[in-house]
Order: structure tokens, then C-alpha cells, then sequence
């Protein structure tokens, strides 16, 4: 089995921003992991990722990695549906996406149970990087179809 390399990635548009949301799909983050920076324009957030570049057998349940992930040139944070102020609760990404607009955009982080944390932005510019190794994941992340 090969050793496992940390992912370190950088987003710099949108196309950028869609490989990222596909490997922090399922990131499983803790409220009190979350920070906007408003003075250094910065969102910030720790997460347990599922490792889901990494081959595994059919009855595996895959591996978990602490990851960090920041977003700059940030102007403002919304959330929808997510009580940031509730610091033990856990929220699950699903994805993230990009919308542009004349003077920036916004990148939308959608959780499972249909919340949203929205990030206003003049561009995309994001950093992703592993900052642990991997352990085995007491489950595999499953969707229903359709």
C-alpha cells in the first residue's frame, strides 16, 4: 500500500473551488472550528475529511485526515440554518460552490440538513492543507440517490 501524501491545495477560480468542494465533501467540522477574521478579511475552519482521493477496498470504511481550510479576501459571512453560536454542535459539508457577480461573488458552503454558510468575496482564493495523518474512519459517508 502506498504512503499516504497530505493534500496542500490552492483555488484560485471556480474550476479550482469545484475540485475542492469534491475532496472536502463529508468533512465533518465542529462549530468551535470555525473563525472569520474580519480584521485579516480570513474564514477559517479545522475539519475531520474523508480521504476520498485514497483507493480503498470494497469493505473499507476509508480514512479521516484533519484538515484546514481557508478562504481570503473575504468581506462578510452569512449562515443559513446553522447556529454558530451553538460551539459543540457538528455540521457536515456537502459541497461548496461558486457565484460571481460584478464586484466578486459569493462561495456558498452547503451542509447536510440543508443549511448554508455563505462567504462574500472579491475572488476566489483558497487554501487547503492536511495537517495530520490519516486514521480509519468509524464509517464510510453514504448518500441516497435520487
Amino acid at each position: 500500500m502506498a504512503a499516504y501524501q497530505p493534500l496542500a491545495l490552492i483555488a484560485g477560480d471556480e474550476e479550482d473551488l469545484k475540485t475542492l468542494s469534491a475532496l472536502m465533501q463529508d468533512a465533518i467540522v465542529k462549530i468551535a472550528d470555525i473563525a472569520y477574521l474580519q480584521d485579516e478579511r480570513r474564514f477559517v475552519l479545522m475539519a475531520n475529511r474523508f480521504v476520498w482521493e485514497k483507493k480503498r477496498g470494497f469493505f473499507s470504511k476509508g480514512m479521516r485526515v484533519r484538515t484546514g481550510i481557508h478562504f481570503d479576501d473575504v468581506t462578510a459571512v452569512k449562515a443559513r440554518g446553522v447556529r454558530m453560536d451553538a460551539k459543540d454542535a457538528v455540521i457536515d459539508i456537502l459541497s461548496m460552490e461558486y457565484e460571481g457577480g460584478e464586484d466578486g461573488g459569493a462561495i456558498t458552503l452547503n451542509l447536510a440538513g440543508g443549511g448554508t454558510i455563505r462567504l462574500e468575496v472579491e475572488a476566489v482564493n483558497a487554501t487547503v492543507n492536511d495537517v495530520s495523518e490519516p486514521w480509519r474512519a468509524s464509517r464510510k459517508p453514504d448518500h441516497e440517490l435520487g
